[in-house]
Order: C-alpha cells, then sequence, then structure tokens
C-alpha cells in the first residue's frame, strides 16, 4: 500500500462501545481523527462495526483509506471470551496469522499500519510464548500486512527481557499511563532511548486525582482550557500519543483542539511532578 499516512498525532480508541461503535467511529472520522485504535478482542471491541464505519466513511467521502492509520491487535485467548477469531487448538503462531487475516477482513484493508501485541501472556517478563507471537507478528508485517509492530500492557521488565533475546524491538508500546505512578516515567524512557513511540491510553479515567488538583485546574483557567485538554497536551509535549476513547462528539472536538493549547515549560513540570 503506498502513500501511508504519517503516524498521527491522536488516537481514537474503540474499546467498550458495543453498538455504540460503529457509529461513534464514524462521527470520530468525521471531526477529524486520523487514528484509529481497535483489537480483534470481541470481549472489549466490536472491530467488524469499526471497519463497517470505515466503509462507510469511505463511501460518504469523508476520508480515503490512505488518509488513516489503522491499529488492531493480538489477543492471547487468556484475554478473549468465546468468541475467538481463532483456532485455540492451533499453535500460536497460526493464532497470530488467523487473527490477523479476521482484522483485515474487518476493516476492509490489505495492510494495517500498526499491529499490536495486546499483552505479554504473563504479567512477571517476557516469555517463550511471547517470542513466538512476536515472530510471527514480524512474519506478518514482513509480509506486508502490517506497516508497524507495537507491544502494549508491558512493563520495563518486559521491555528490557524482550531487548535481552535479541529480537527486534517494537516501534509502539501503548499503556494505561497512572500519574501516581511518574506517568510511566520508566517505560517512557525507555522508549525515548529506543526511538520508540508510547501511546498512553487512559490519561483521564486512570488519573482522577489530577482533574481533582487545584494547579491543574489553575493551569487550564490561565490557558481557557479544559481539564482534559491540559492533560493531554501534556502528554503529547512530553513525547506521548494520547488516546481517547471518548463518546461524546463536543468532547472529541475539544480533545483534538489541545493540540492548539499552549503550556509552558513550568507547567509541564507541575503536571509530571503530580505524581507526588
Amino acid at each position: 500500500m503506498s502513500d501511508l499516512p504519517p503516524i498521527p498525532d491522536f488516537l481514537y480508541g474503540t474499546a467498550w462501545k458495543e453498538d455504540r461503535t460503529q457509529g461513534l467511529t464514524e462521527q470520530a472520522l468525521r471531526v477529524g481523527f486520523r487514528g484509529i485504535d481497535t483489537a480483534n478482542q470481541r470481549r472489549h471491541y466490536v472491530e467488524a462495526a469499526v471497519g463497517a464505519a470505515l466503509a462507510a466513511a469511505y463511501q460518504a467521502g469523508v476520508v480515503t483509506r490512505a488518509d488513516l492509520f489503522l491499529q488492531t491487535k493480538f489477543t492471547y485467548q487468556g484475554g478473549q471470551d468465546h468468541r475467538l477469531p481463532y483456532d485455540p487448538a492451533a499453535d500460536l503462531s497460526t493464532q497470530v496469522a488467523q487473527s490477523m487475516r479476521s482484522s483485515l477482513e474487518h476493516l476492509g484493508t490489505d495492510q494495517v499500519d500498526s499491529y499490536v501485541l495486546h499483552g505479554p501472556a504473563s504479567g512477571y517478563g517476557w516469555t517463550e510464548d511471547d517470542a513466538e507471537v512476536w515472530a510471527a507478528m514480524v512474519t506478518e508485517r514482513d509480509a506486508g500486512r502490517a506497516r508497524l509492530l507495537g507491544v502494549s500492557n508491558v512493563s520495563l521488565r518486559h521491555l528490557v527481557q524482550m531487548a535481552a533475546t535479541g529480537a527486534e524491538l517494537p516501534r509502539f508500546v501503548q499503556n494505561r499511563c497512572f500519574a501516581r505512578l511518574g506517568w510511566d516515567r520508566e517505560v517512557r524512557a525507555f522508549c525515548r532511548d529506543h526511538a520508540i513511540v508510547y501511546q498512553g491510553f487512559s490519561l483521564l479515567t486512570a488519573n482522577p486525582e489530577v482533574f481533582r488538583h487545584p494547579l491543574v485546574g489553575e493551569i487550564a483557567a490561565r490557558r481557557k482550557a479544559t481539564l482534559a485538554q491540559v492533560v493531554f497536551r501534556f502528554a503529547q509535549i512530553v513525547g506521548m500519543l494520547p488516546l481517547t476513547g471518548t463518546s461524546d462528539v463536543e468532547h472529541m472536538k475539544q480533545d483534538l483542539a489541545s493540540r492548539a493549547v499552549v503550556l509552558s515549560a513550568d507547567e509541564v513540570r507541575v503536571i509530571e511532578s503530580l505524581s507526588g
């Protein structure tokens, strides 16, 4: 596929939307999102409905495929419910290939821009299963079915152990990002050192204490911005690619408009230091 877009500065996340998935994804495209995040995990996503939204947007002339950055994921059986996108009796490499084939069919494309391992097999380290799955994902990329690869829900230990195996490192790391844990500072530092793009999700829902903090309120008032806009702009300034999953059209517009919010270096330091 030629003329692929650059990596966007904002992603629209499609998890937990069920029968609203198609309508909300279409709306996100209409207000200006060009990066769409989904997964072949029916437990939390309706990937086929994302594909229906894309088809409708193409038909309406809202976007073309070449305008978009499409990201989906391979999810281990432990993260799935009974609606599996692969044969549970197959080996992991076959499951990766089957999941990818299903995703391409759902999304109506012959290549995704980013294919992400939805989470390692163990919370404690990078395992042989992860190595097998990752090698299979590299095969999918090399065959042209994915442009870039990523991993999600990982710790610094996972990344260090992955690197120690000599494996190709991901282009993306996507993590839930908690202010109280330093905004995932250690993982972000690893990403910065290895030219990996850090994608932060749950930036709002994981951090209610940030929204209650008077200093953040003062920054928002001073910058004539919403609290969410301040958090998203902070994330971009410190090198994150933020995700939003809002189901409110006005919030979609506001989130995209956060690009224009100006924060001083001191304001960024204040927000970064909220981890306490």
